[in-house]
């Protein structure tokens, strides 16, 4: 039996896929919920977990883990590709309205952004000076 990863915010719900049943439809049953930050395994009511299927989802956490660092890694150099293309959005294509609708809360971001870079680097080079 195949495992279906429902992905929610700190991990996943795991359900075994069944399609020998009776009625010879998908069956999706609940048997773990999986906590990404603890790594905790936690079975859902009476249901039990192969080996396999542990394996699979301790595989799955590894992975799982990895593309979401990898999502962390890629955020700043997303945004500054998406910064660039809304400045060049806004200097030619963008209604007045959008802007007007707009500007307070990108400009409000943008200095709440500034901010926490300044602070983060002047965190860095007091630690490494003293």
């Amino acid at each position: 039996m195949d495992l279906y990863f429902r992905i929610k915010e700190n991990g996943a719900v795991v359900f075994r896929l069944d399609v020998e049943n009776r009625n010879r439809r998908l069956e999706m049953i609940p048997v773990a919920q999986v906590n990404l930050r603890s790594g905790e395994i936690r079975v859902q009511g009476r249901q039990e977990l192969s080996e396999e299927e542990r394996a699979e989802i301790e595989a799955w956490i590894e992975l799982r883990r990895a593309v979401l660092d990898q999502r962390d890694r890629d955020r700043l150099p997303n945004l500054i590709e998406a910064l660039n293309e809304a400045a060049h959005w806004v200097q030619g294509k963008a209604p007045d309205a959008v802007i007007e609708e707009t500007a307070d809360a990108v400009l409000m971001a943008m200095h709440d952004l500034r901010s926490a870079i300044v602070r983060r680097k002047a965190e860095r080079l007091e630690r490494e000076k003293g």
